[in-house]
């Protein structure tokens, strides 16, 4: 398997969770709230437990118990955040938690239909012999209200507002009619447990703003921009170990490394911020998702290519293979940021610094 999902790959913690819970569970969960943010964000000494549980979501304690208590009631989560903040990555935890399965998920985009979130149909089966019950093709929405399990769906404001309207008789009644059959196999009925925990990138209010009928039928709960460096460190070392083991590479980022990869991002967020247009920043959104992407690109370059080891000239080289997208906007305006925010560092610091500057250069100019 590619990518396991969170219920497989920690299956072993899950089950342990679940052998020593002894609080009361919501519905059908498989663990109690305190046991579902204890998977999430890692075990303590005073959780008394016989074995660790690595923590695997980094972010505000609040944020994801806000999370967990949304799950228990009778309204939808909806997590919002910049690109690259792990809404999606917690969205997969709080389901495997909670129901054992994070895989009901719909992807919105411009080019969801309704069909997707409610129901189709298999079209031979119904040319053969009409439509009945078993020519009907559930969505993975429609699949976790039988289940009685949580439904994922991605991107929701990506979609266009009559599709995402479909979810309001979801959410509100919680069931959904199948005007087709007749009896009682019209109408599908969430079971115990059913919830939907939706994501959408705040970068992208506007698109298609969600309508007042169905906000109302949400909890919005705001993922945060990791600017601590300490943590934003945590996880991106946590990620990129996970993502590199697919190729069972260990990772060795030197302390010195990580540190101009950090300082060389939070940098670049702070020329971006202070840009007068658009026109004059990178069309990244500089996450700490495209730093996991930047680190992961240079060590496989390093594995594949160089002394099997990362060095500071891969790194700057990846960092301008990753966030050059415009050519020649980006190029122009991470030449910029080079020749004036990188060379003092290489004066001021030296160190690592010195081949980060000569890597980046030598990787514009090939662009140019």
């Amino acid at each position: 398997m590619l990518r396991q999902p969170a219920e497989v790959k920690y299956a072993d913690e899950l089950a342990y969770l679940i052998g020593v819970d002894t609080a009361p569970r919501p519905f059908t969960w498989r663990l109690s709230p305190r046991m579902v943010r204890t998977f999430i964000l890692g075990s303590k000494p005073s959780d008394k437990l016989d074995r660790e549980i690595k923590q695997k979501f980094y972010g505000d304690p609040s944020v994801v118990e806000r999370a967990i208590v949304t799950l228990a009631s009778d309204r939808g989560l909806l997590l919002i955040g910049d690109p690259g903040t792990g809404k999606s990555w917690l969205a997969e935890l709080l389901a495997a938690a909670v129901c054992g399965n994070s895989t009901h998920v719909v992807q919105g985009t411009a080019g969801t239909t309704e069909d997707q979130i409610k129901y189709s149909w298999n079209v031979a089966m119904v040319i053969a012999a009409g439509q009945s019950q078993q020519s009907l093709i559930p969505s993975p929405i429609m699949t976790a209200m039988k289940k009685g399990e949580i439904g994922r769906f991605e991107e929701l404001t990506r979609c266009t507002s009559d599709v995402q309207d479909a979810l309001i008789s979801i959410l509100s009644e919680k069931y959904v009619s199948v005007p087709e059959l007749s009896g009682g196999d019209g109408v599908v009925f969430a079971q115990p447990g059913f919830n939907i925990i939706a994501t959408a990138n705040s970068r992208d209010r506007g698109v298609n703003d969600l309508s007042t009928a169905l906000k109302r039928r949400f909890n919005f709960v705001q993922i945060p921009v990791v600017t601590n460096k300490k943590t934003e460190k945590e996880i991106v070392l946590f990620r990129t170990k996970e993502l590199l083991a697919r190729n069972q590479f260990s990772v060795d980022v030197p302390p010195a490394l990580m540190d101009v990869l950090l300082q060389t991002f939070a940098d670049m967020r702070q020329a971006a911020a202070a840009a007068t247009s658009d026109d004059s920043k990178l069309e990244s959104s500089l996450s700490t998702a495209e730093q996991i992407g930047v680190l992961e690109d240079a060590v496989l370059h390093g594995q594949f290519f160089g002394q099997s080891m990362l060095d500071s000239a891969t790194l700057a080289k990846s960092i301008v293979g990753t966030l050059v997208r415009r050519i020649p906007e980006d190029v122009s305006i991470l030449n910029k940021f080079w020749h004036s925010v990188v060379e003092k560092h290489a004066k001021e610091d030296k160190g690592e610094w010195v081949s980060f500057l000569q890597g980046g250069k030598d990787a514009m100019s090939n662009m140019s």
